[in-house]
């Protein structure tokens, strides 16, 4: 189990990170959310002890997380580095032996892996002419290949389409199934409500919400309505605790002051008995990223 506890680090007058403290149990996934430079890259250096914090501990089964524990690690940084005149195969075998793991080991794992990941390519093709998306796919493999037990992901899905994103959102939970400890950092706030146990999102180093994803979802209340039915946005306006309503195609996005007046809302759109679709939720984690963060921030 990974904990960090009460974790601060500042840069000049800057705070990057303050009182930060949240821990991670073996087949749970943390999704790290916050605007760019809110503190999560910070926050994984000083996980895997790249940078001192100013005070503050992180500890691994209760012991300090050192070097010693690093082959226990698969980290992708943001950053993304590969050496591109060499082969798959070759880059592949070459990260894992870093991480302790025998080339015959990796080589056999390798097939697989491409096949999980749909690398267009061949493990005897060099990285410089692989496509970017597959470039990253191999380093994703590089970071997943020998077994870690803790994986950072920093920014995972960037630039990678949906298809590919959907591939790496099922690599993910395999992990999570054989029992890996993951936390990743993402501003697809889609693939972060679907995959991750626990949410934490930092506002220039500040944590602002930290806990289970559904529960943190369910605290702002089901103020959110999805609606196909005769009413007009207007009629839906003049209902007493509808605060807007927004029009997409057919379907109307209403938001309620109260998860109560979804009640009236209902009763005045089946009026006339059937409708298409009636849908009451808590708002997206995109909706509560906004609230929390700002658009100005993001």
């Amino acid at each position: 189990m990974l904990e960090v506890k009460h974790l601060n680090k500042r840069f000049g007058d800057m705070v990057a990170v303050n009182d930060e403290s949240f821990t991670l149990k073996e087949g749970e996934i943390l999704g790290l959310i916050g605007q760019n430079g809110a503190g999560k890259t910070t926050t994984f250096r000083m996980i895997l002890d790249l940078l001192k914090p100013d005070s503050g501990e992180v500890l691994w089964n209760g012991k300090p997380f050192t070097q010693d524990e690093h082959d226990l690690v698969g980290f992708l940084p943001e950053e993304r580095g590969l050496y591109l005149k060499m082969t798959i195969e070759q880059q592949v075998v070459y990260f894992a032996e870093l991480r302790g793991q025998k080339p015959a080991v990796t080589k056999q794992k390798l097939d697989s892996w491409m096949n999980r990941f749909d690398v267009k390519g061949k493990k005897t093709d060099k990285i410089k002419d692989l496509s970017k998306g597959n470039q990253q796919k191999v380093q994703v493999i590089a970071t997943l290949i020998h077994d870690p037990k803790f994986i950072i992901l920093d920014e995972p899905f960037s630039g990678l389409d949906p298809v590919n994103a959907s591939l790496l959102e099922k690599g993910i939970e395999d992990m999570r199934a054989q029992g890996a400890a993951i936390i990743y950092s993402s501003h697809d706030m889609g693939n972060v409500e679907k995959i991750s146990d626990k949410l934490m999102m930092l506002r220039r180093g500040e944590t602002v919400l930290n806990g289970p994803t559904e529960s943190i979802r369910d605290s702002f209340g089901d103020t959110r309505i999805t609606l196909q039915s005769p009413l007009t946005e207007s009629e839906l306006l003049s209902i007493d605790g509808v605060e807007d309503v927004q029009q997409h195609g057919p379907r109307f996005e209403v938001t309620l002051s109260d998860a109560e007046v979804g009640k009236e809302v209902f009763k005045k759109a089946t009026k006339n008995g059937y409708i298409k679709q009636f849908d009451q939720q808590p708002p997206t984690l995109d909706e509560i990223f906004r609230m929390k963060v700002g658009e100005g921030n993001e």
